[in-house]
């Protein structure tokens, strides 16, 4: 553009308006919040539309106060599928890298793969075209260390990765980010609980280029009470917390150093209905149950202990519907000393989605007696097999361990009983977790008035977490029939039906 005035001198406004494309980077530099919509979403999600919501840029305001050096240490707690990925482990490296392309970065998360999947993602993002048409002159990335689990620059900056799982890498950083430090299979796995705070005590803790200075990142959902938020909440001092739940709770709402309170008004609002709306969140919760909702989606783990299983969740019934087929599954004590559990035996049966418990025979019992009773209580159901009614009686189910060894042992010796062997791979406590958004679901039946009743219902709700109860052998095949004829509610492929 030229534009000449009384003097006839010619003037030139050419390169002093800067292009779209000019203030687009501009803007994106300055925002993060930007940035992702703008330049990083583009490359992770080409063919997805951008669905903004308050919760993404409430993450973009924290990790621009991270840049500013106004939080050092930040734990973001949220439910999956909400972009938590997407922004902190794969979006903001490559965000800061504009300015600050010298920072180094490690990174982990509970599996290296997952790690990987992350730093392959910024890497795209950095070498996209619209990235390096705005910013390629900062910096270059070198060809000597371009891989998917390391990359460096030619200032200085770096990307290592690492997993909680595995061996302790010896690189450090400005920035540690760690993201998911445990998997939702091991939600309540404390081996797994403790080797991912072990992780962190002995490597991330240690790592830090400039410990005054340089940063912590922690965001996951909430698995238990004892996992790495958990820890660090109540053992070390100067943690901000962001906490975006699910469903908005009043009571528990949080307001963050740098101002932000979620902006929700209304109790059980969703987090973000655009991405996840009501019958999908619903569904969620009728599959996670009660306990796991409470971390899982609402960030807020119960404790331990106490009272696990509800009495009021088993369905009672006093006439039997029409069965699909029984089965009869057997826990076996492994001495008969009063202190110890009970053998039992439990005739379950399965109807339309539900599991209906049609007898049961409670005792201690020694080898011989024990063998004897396990036959009787198979004769006794097997006579009374109708096809229309009660259909049919399909196996004995026993815990190859102990007493139940043997016991297998002898009733196939014996032969006219089909038998199988139980192998539990899981503890007590885990397998009663596993049950429970069936029970809660009221998949689970027991007889109204049986003899037994009283004494199920009274053992389950006894059951805690640390073993302290006194008895829970009518649990142990109660769990076994959940999960042999209900199946375990499989939230990880839920969660693989829904978006990132």
């Amino acid at each position: 553009m030229r534009i000449q005035f009384g003097s006839n001198q010619p003037v030139s406004y050419s390169g002093l308006i800067p292009s779209i494309d000019a203030l687009t980077a501009e803007m994106a530099r300055r925002s993060f919040h930007c940035f992702f919509r703008d330049f990083a979403w583009p490359v992770l999600q080409p063919a997805t539309k951008f669905v903004d919501n308050w919760h993404v840029q409430a993450i973009c305001e924290h990790l621009e106060a991270v840049k500013r050096k106004e939080i050092k240490r930040l734990i973001i707690n949220m439910p999956f599928r909400m972009l938590k990925s997407s922004l902190i482990s794969q979006a903001f490296p490559a965000w800061e890298w504009i300015d600050l392309p010298h920072l180094q970065y490690l990174t982990a998360s509970y599996a290296k793969d997952v790690a990987t999947r992350d730093a392959v993602a910024s890497r795209r993002i950095i070498e996209s075209d619209a990235y390096q048409k705005a910013w390629g002159h900062r910096y270059r990335m070198t060809s000597d260390q371009n891989v998917k689990t390391r990359y460096d620059n030619d200032k200085g900056g770096t990307r290592t990765i690492s997993s909680t799982d595995g061996a302790a890498t010896g690189f450090g950083g400005n920035r540690i980010l760690l993201d998911d430090p445990i998997s939702a299979k091991e939600a309540d796995s404390e081996i797994a609980r403790a080797t991912s705070i072990e992780f962190y005590r002995g490597t991330v803790a240690t790592r830090l280029n400039d410990a005054q200075e340089d940063v912590i990142i922690l965001t996951h959902q909430r698995l238990n009470e004892g996992d790495l938020t958990g820890y660090l909440l109540a053992e070390e001092k100067g943690w901000e917390h962001l906490i975006l739940p699910m469903r908005y709770e009043p009571k528990h709402t949080v307001t963050t150093k740098i101002g932000f309170k979620d902006p929700r008004t209304v109790e059980g609002e969703l987090l973000c209905p655009q991405r996840l709306n009501e019958d999908t969140v619903s569904q969620m919760e009728t599959t996670l149950g009660s306990y796991h909702t409470a971390a899982q989606l609402q960030q807020r783990p119960n404790k331990r202990g106490g009272t696990i299983i509800h009495g009021e969740w088993l369905k009672r019934y006093s006439i039997l519907p029409k069965l699909s087929y029984r089965k009869i599954y057997a826990d076996t004590a492994q001495k008969t000393k009063e202190a110890n559990d009970y053998s039992v035996f439990q005739c379950w049966g399965y109807s339309e989605g539900k599991i209906y418990l049609v007898d049961q025979i409670r005792g201690k019992w020694e080898a011989p007696e024990l063998q004897r009773r396990a036959i009787d209580f198979w004769m006794k159901h097997i006579s009374l097999t109708d096809l229309v009614t009660t259909g049919t009686l399909r196996r004995m189910e026993i815990e190859d361990k102990s007493s139940g060894t043997g016991l297998i042992q002898g009733i196939k010796e014996k032969g006219g009983i089909p038998i199988y062997a139980i192998q539990r791979d899981k503890d007590k406590y885990l397998r009663v977790l596993d049950g429970l958004p069936h029970m809660e679901a009221g998949h689970v039946y027991i007889p109204e008035s049986a003899p037994f009743t009283m004494d199920l219902v009274t053992e389950a709700e006894a059951f805690t977490s640390n073993d302290s109860h006194a008895h829970d052998d009518q649990i142990d095949p109660m769990m076994d029939a959940i999960a042999d004829m209900l199946g375990k509610p499989d939230v990880i492929s839920v969660w693989s039906k829904l978006g990132r």
